[in-house]
């Protein structure tokens, strides 16, 4: 057993660590709030598991302090963390993370609660006790401030007491001892011990007995992250150990690493980061690809990094063989060539590099795909920015001299000048389509993307192609063309929308397939001083889903959940087989390193949730209850038994006939939903059961984003039936507060929609 004071002792003098291994700090306020509540009330919270080694035996994070016996974390890391925080006032040497997360805890010495700083709440309430300040001033402090209240002044030192004694905590203490507990041994364990999380992957352990012989690794290997991360690229460390695995053994598996030196790792580090580089400036400089959205097949650049260091020099021998590696490149991501089993597949193509080179991997994926490397039109029937071949449209508009509606000028950032931001426009606007009673599949599909300057974008604004596609025709003859737009006038009409969108596609691929083929056979396009790095922006000003999830992936950062990638495609892992184009993907869970990965799925209907679910991925298909999920996520953790409703002071009384017809109304918009706009809102409904209308009207308005039912109505056209509409009306104004009603104007006002009343 060892006593709180004791363990935080340990951790300022270095003795007790955090493997190398170790994921950072996920926690939430709410967890850490659930902590300090469990250890006040007595509760059990779990002992801690500890590895006793020698230094040589593994890899640190926190600063150790030379020889001697080491105690490193491996159960327990994330309560040690927030308490060493909250009484010491900082966070621990080995800390990786976010420590506002700890900052700022308050006790309430009346009620004994415990909860975060909050100004409006707690600036002039004495009873609001600094948490941190306790641990580190001692008792003192506060006998003066609580000597004006004589009837509880007993009661109040009395808890803050017991508060403060919190330190003589004794936790359970585990030890694993002896020199047969290796790191493959211990990460064994740890991965036991924390069965209910992500286990370390292979990358994970091949690290840290890296960093056991080279300490600086990691680090290293983050700088480098990072300062692709500036030029607006993200990888992860286990994409950056494949193109080092490759460049140092020609070995697709991370355990070939176990016969490589310190020295031949920092060798081969050095060495694929120039590989990495060198690509990365033909994709953006030769394709255009120049961000992290239009990237493709990451996966594919370990072999690119093995087949450039067997290439004497290092580099591509010249642009003729340049171009192979990007037309190789190019196919082997648009047919998910490295979406299954990456490891089978990364060993069959280091094999083919050593054998016949770029020659040699071209016939391979040939092969590979049954002899077809064709662009066909049914390739870009995908829809959302996820799709694989969303990418290929931002290429084609980047080496092709795609030009601007508006101005006429090539999409090239030297030509453009300051006007060097680009925005995803809808061909046909999202409102339009909404209108026609097209769905959202169809009104986001890659064919009914092209890329303008910002300012053209927002001066044809919802204008139909019918009438500013003539008007650009007629001031720049040619710009239709050069956008892949079809000429016969017919398809510009929104009835004709889905013909407009096959015509298009035919376009698109015969574009596709002659600059491919081109990079092949060394004819294709060549801008002069190669394309440079443009911003681009998505058009989401009418948007009400790109703005609901938006604010929701807000609201879940707020609480402390980790930030997903949007628009991303998920892969079956065996077959390579794309099972969605998830809204937004959190692989390592909503906390890194603990429960499943989840996806937000928006369009079920062309997704294949069965297969995602038997893959383990937790699958939601509404924001309202991947939201209503996460907060009574963080309820259980903080201990909370619900949240409290809003006070009803915040409302002046209103009579009962006002709130009768409120009543009647909120469940005619129900049932006139189901009948004319054939949206069954069975959520609502419950809500209405539960809550009753002004409660639930309430909750809606108060919610950072907004409800699945007003994205589902504005996409029929129907705002008129939302509770944002009822709101606004004069005749139920006494019912809310003014902030209140604001909300729900904002709402409707941002999408140009008002009542008639």
């Amino acid at each position: 057993m060892a006593t709180l004071s004791a363990l935080l002792y340990q951790i300022d003098d270095g003795t007790v660590l955090l493997p190398e291994f170790q994921r950072g700090y996920v926690w939430t306020r709410d967890q850490v709030r659930g902590l300090m509540r469990s250890l006040y009330k007595g509760y059990p919270v779990g002992g801690v598991l500890l590895w006793q080694t020698e230094p040589e035996m593994a890899s640190v994070r926190g600063g150790a302090t030379g020889g001697g016996v080491r105690l490193l974390l491996l159960d327990g890391q994330q309560r040690i963390t927030s308490l060493y925080g909250i009484v010491r006032g900082k966070p621990p040497a080995f800390f990786e993370g976010d420590a506002s997360v700890f900052t700022g805890l308050r006790f309430n010495v009346e009620d004994e609660t415990f909860e975060f700083y909050g100004p409006a709440k707690m600036r002039d309430d004495v009873r609001w006790v600094d948490v941190t300040k306790l641990f580190v001033e001692g008792l003192h402090p506060f006998i003066n401030t609580f000597a004006r209240y004589p009837d509880k002044f007993s009661t109040y030192i009395a808890r803050l007491n017991r508060l403060k004694n919190l330190e003589t905590r004794e936790f359970h203490e585990e030890k694993i001892t002896g020199t047969d507990k290796n790191v493959d041994v211990v990460v064994d364990i740890f991965n036991r011990v924390n069965s209910g999380g992500t286990a370390l992957s292979k990358g994970d352990l091949a690290l840290a007995k890296i960093c056991a012989q080279w300490s600086p690794a990691r680090q290293v290997m983050r700088d480098h992250l990072r300062r692709w991360h500036d030029k607006r690229f993200d990888f992860s460390l286990d994409w950056l150990l494949r193109n080092i695995t490759a460049v140092a053994t020609g070995r697709a598996v991370f355990t070939a690493l176990d016969s490589v030196t310190d020295k031949e790792f920092e060798t081969a580090l050095a060495k694929s980061v120039g590989h990495i580089d060198r690509l990365l400036e033909a994709v953006s400089g030769r394709l255009g690809l120049d961000h992290d959205q239009v990237l493709m097949g990451r996966y594919a650049i370990p072999v690119v990094s093995r087949l450039l260091h067997l290439t004497p020099g290092g580099d591509f021998l010249d642009s003729a063989h340049r171009d192979k590696v990007l037309f190789w490149y190019v196919h082997a991501a648009l047919w998910g060539r490295f979406a299954g089993s990456t490891e089978t597949v990364l060993a069959q193509d280091y094999d083919t590099v050593e054998r016949s080179g770029i020659d040699g991997l071209i016939a391979s994926l040939e092969r590979w795909r049954g002899g077809n490397l064709e662009v066909r039109p049914h390739d870009f029937e995908g829809s959302t920015r996820g799709s694989r071949f969303y990418p290929l449209l931002y290429m084609l508009t980047r080496v092709h001299g795609a030009r601007d509606f508006g101005s006429g000028l090539p999409l090239h950032a030297e030509i453009l000048g300051k006007l060097n931001s680009l925005q995803v426009h809808h061909i046909f606007p999202k409102a339009l389509l909404y209108k026609a009673g097209y769905d959202r599949v169809q009104v986001n599909a890659v064919a009914n993307f092209c890329f303008l300057t910002q300012s053209t974008n927002l001066m044809i604004g919802k204008r139909p192609p019918e009438e500013y596609f003539a008007e650009a025709e007629e001031k720049h003859p040619g710009v239709l063309a050069s956008q892949w737009i079809p000429m016969d006038r017919d398809l510009w009409r929104v009835d004709r929308y889905l013909d407009f969108l096959e015509a298009r596609r035919e376009l698109l691929a015969q574009a596709a397939q002659s600059f491919l083929a081109g990079l092949r056979d060394g004819a294709a396009p060549i801008v002069a001083e190669g394309l440079r790095p443009m911003a681009v922006l998505a058009d989401e000003q009418d948007d009400v889903r790109a703005t609901q999830v938006k604010a929701m992936v807000e609201e879940l950062m707020r609480l402390g959940y980790a930030e997903p990638a949007l628009d991303s495609e998920i892969a079956d892992l065996v077959t390579g087989r794309a099972l969605a184009v998830a809204e937004a993907f959190w692989p390592d869970g909503l906390q890194p390193g603990q429960g499943k990965p989840v996806v937000l799925e928006l369009d079920p209907e062309v997704a294949d949730l069965p297969r995602l679910e038997e893959l383990g991925y937790e699958v939601f298909t509404s924001v309202d209850a991947l939201l209503g999920y996460a907060t009574r996520r963080n309820e259980t953790a903080a201990g909370d038994e619900r949240i409290p409703p809003e006070p009803a002071a915040t409302v002046t009384p209103v009579s009962g006939s006002v709130h009768a017809e409120f009543n009647t109304a909120m469940r005619s918009i129900y049932d006139r939903a189901r009948s004319e706009a054939n949206y069954h809102a069975s959520y609502f409904l419950s809500m209405l059961a539960e809550h009753g209308s002004l409660a639930t009207a309430r909750k809606l308005l108060h919610s950072p984003a907004v409800s699945d039912g007003f994205t589902a109505l504005w996409e029929r056209g129907r705002l008129d039936l939302t509770v944002e509409a009822l709101v606004v009306l004069p005749r139920f104004a006494e019912l809310f507060t003014p902030t209140e009603i604001d909300v729900a104007r904002h709402r409707l006002e941002r999408l140009g929609w008002s009542p008639s009343v």
